[in-house]
């Protein structure tokens, strides 16, 4: 019981996952032992006295419940018992997640709870929520451009909106907590590993939690997350939405690319009025017959998060919700701001699109999977193109994606 309070806590309030981790297995499924089963409710039948549970696994458990069957609910993220609150059947609802002891029938099929206690679907998301709100006001994120082994700190950069480079120094001291996402998979902050300063890597791309000094140039770290993973970019050039996979032709090498995208992967669009909602563009005066920062107000949903902090109805440009506080240079990075878009599914892809993507780094150079995705930048790399024209690179397939994008790892849960 105690380990079951532990896991909701470690990770991180997923409670699909945490709750079907527990325990020694003494069935093939972990989630399902000789006297307790843990799961998430897919139904429940009052009259009868059942639940119904599905584990990770996709085991099905019925749990009976009884005059006998105490019920009790854990707030997210909370170990003690004593926080505990006693509640009824009535209080139960599809989604939460629920470990319920009792002797499991031999077919591990139903048990007979004398005790079912939940972490409920709705105090999860308002937590996880919480949590994400954090991350955006006090978070960094970046790709690891210098490791000082002697200090412990690492340096990671950024750009902003308007292609200023932003460095910010992070000391990594032992109160520091350090995870990292396992390698080839979607990134999932309830699957990070515990990680040290000696994990790191140049170019792994970080995101980290604390306090950062007033010029913006250092931060004192509470949390880092990092992991190594792959930005690209190309035009779509076939789209299978029966097999969720899309074709693209790398914009850098030519070649073509295969992108699967899984459940998890996280799909968003580029408004076409981008540079109205940038403020105008990526450089001085803006795009070509687009508004400056005074440009007409953006049109349409908001972005997921935007409008989360501050008021006075502001976009996500420099000053807006979401800028993270002062940075050098200005502004927020522009992975920041492309993950405030609003997601869209595979089928809203179009044949043609310019996309960029993060993805894992996957045996196949050819094939891999996507994390995060944003579809409809041709403006956005044509305005960061016009920028870097001084420096004799003004065409969209010599952008930098990497140091431009650096951070847009995306994820699932926080952060």
């Amino acid at each position: 019981m105690k380990k079951f309070f532990r896991l909701t806590l470690a990770l991180g309030m997923t409670a699909a996952v945490a709750l079907t981790a527990l325990g020694q297995a003494q069935t093939s499924d972990p989630a399902i032992t000789a006297t307790r089963v843990i799961g998430k409710v897919t139904e429940i039948n009052s009259s009868a006295g059942q639940i119904t549970l599905k584990t990770e696994a996709g085991s099905l458990v019925a749990v009976k419940v009884s005059e006998k069957t105490t019920f009790e609910r854990m707030p997210p993220g909370e170990t003690d018992r004593t926080k505990a609150v006693k509640i009824s059947l009535t209080d139960i609802t599809v989604g939460d997640g629920v470990y319920a002891r009792g002797y499991v029938a031999e077919d591990r099929k139903s048990v007979p709870a004398q005790q079912v206690v939940i972490v409920s679907q709705s105090d999860i998301a308002k937590k996880q929520e919480q949590e994400r709100l954090e991350w955006r006001r006090r978070g960094v994120s970046g790709i690891v451009s210098l490791l000082n082994a002697t200090t412990k700190e690492v340096t990671i950069t950024s750009r902003s909106l308007m292609g200023a480079t932003q460095a910010v120094i992070i000391p990594i001291t032992d109160k520091v907590k350090m995870r990292q996402y396992p390698a080839g998979s979607i990134p999932k902050y309830s699957e990070t590993k515990a990680a040290k300063f000696e994990d790191l890597k140049t170019g792994d791309q970080v995101r980290a939690l604390g306090d950062k000094s007033a010029d913006g140039t250092r931060l004192t770290a509470e949390e880092v997350v990092f992991g190594t993973f792959r930005i690209v970019g190309g035009k779509v050039t076939a789209i299978d939405a029966a097999t969720s996979q899309i074709k693209i032709e790398d914009l850098q090498t030519k070649k073509p690319l295969t992108i699967v995208l899984k459940p998890d992967s996280v799909i968003r669009r580029f408004p076409e009025n981008a540079a109205a909602m940038f403020g105008g563009g990526m450089g001085q005066g803006g795009a070509p017959g687009q508004g400056g920062a005074g440009g007409p107000a953006r049109q349409g949903p908001a972005p997921q998060g935007a409008g989360a902090q501050g008021s006075g109805g502001q976009g996500p440009g420099p000053q807006g919700p979401g800028a993270q506080g002062p940075r050098p240079g200005g502004g927020a990075n522009m992975a920041d701001m492309l993950e405030r878009l609003p997601t869209i599914s595979v089928s809203e892809l179009k044949v043609g699109d310019t996309i960029i993507m993060s993805s894992t780094q996957g045996q196949d150079p050819e094939r891999i999977t996507a994390i995060s995705m944003v579809a409809g930048v041709e403006q956005l790399l044509t305005m960061i193109a016009m920028r870097q024209q001084q420096s004799g690179q003004p065409r969209p397939q010599n952008v930098d994606l990497n140091s431009n994008f650096g951070g847009m790892f995306g994820g699932i849960g926080t952060p």
